[in-house]
């Protein structure tokens, strides 16, 4: 094939799939530029094969295509998410030194918090109390809640639905039920 042809080719198959692989990139990457570049780097990946390409519409062409950007794509993404797991945050908040009064104030709250909850959950008859601190504390699903206690998932889920809303209720606020978690 000549270089004429290679070009020309490239052209045909650029106007055709660029618009769909762009599409198939952008759905797993959903960012503009990455899927952009992915479409590029794509076609770099398709020039090397060129001559294999038979007709522009035959479905093996199609097909390679699809597992071109698919791949290029995915490993992309893979790319970016070791790239994001390897980069922290720089925190201003390191530099701040704690002031003294406001760890006796920060501590006093949370001794608060904590006896409010303790009460909260006093109001609570026993299986509601246990339900909730096995889904909160120990992270338990209410399958295992429903074998643990011996009674029906769905009853397990409702009794915990029903006593979130009514500490919910007893004070007005959603965010106790997730401090009985670090208790």
């Amino acid at each position: 094939m000549t270089a004429q042809e290679k070009q020309e080719t490239l052209r045909q198959l650029y106007e055709q799939y660029e618009q769909p692989m762009y599409r198939i990139a952008y759905a797993i990457l959903h960012h503009t530029e990455q899927a952009e570049d992915a479409v590029s780097d794509a076609f770099l990946r398709i020039l090397r094969n060129l001559e294999k390409f038979e007709a522009m519409d035959a479905v093996q062409t199609k097909s390679y295509i699809v597992k071109v950007i698919r791949s290029t794509a995915i490993n992309q993404y893979q790319r970016n998410k070791l790239e994001s797991e390897r980069y922290t945050p720089w925190d201003d908040s390191i530099l701040d030194l704690p002031d003294p009064a406001d760890d006796l104030e920060r501590r006093l709250r949370m001794q608060m918090e904590t006896e409010e909850i303790q009460h909260l959950l006093h109001a609570l008859n026993e299986t509601d109390r246990s339900i909730l601190l096995l889904r909160c504390q120990e992270g338990l699903s209410f399958r295992e809640i429903a074998q643990r206690l011996s009674m029906k998932e769905a009853a397990a889920r409702k009794r915990f639905e029903r006593a979130r809303k009514k500490i919910q209720k007893q004070k007005g606020a959603s965010y106790y039920v997730e401090q009985i978690v670090s208790l």
